[in-house]
């Protein structure tokens, strides 16, 4: 499978980084590292997440690593990073259906 990256996606993990680069750089480091290879093992196990609540949808699933949510749709022979979000923060749901 194949891993499409969206643009919100990539905006969010280096935000994210930069946030925790504040105080400890190498802990952004570790944690973008990780992010990158929580989304590569969807490669063998696409349907590993679970389905986000919001949307309940089967194809929208989300992965949690940390505090945070890392959500992807399942498409034909490849998937989607669409977003990463804190926990805490509220859903869009249109920067997942969008």
């Amino acid at each position: 499978m194949r891993i499409i990256w969206s643009p919100l996606a990539v905006d969010r993990v280096s935000e994210i980084a930069k946030y925790i680069a504040q105080d400890n750089p190498s802990a952004a480091e570790d944690w973008t590292n990780t992010v990158f290879g929580k989304v590569e093992h969807l490669k063998s196990f696409p349907e590993s997440g679970r389905i986000v609540p919001e949307i309940s949808n089967p194809r929208i699933r989300e992965l949690i690593y940390s505090n945070y949510r890392i959500i992807y749709r399942i498409e034909e022979k490849r998937f989607s990073i669409l977003t990463v979000r804190h926990g805490k923060q509220i859903l869009p749901v249109d920067e997942i259906l969008a």
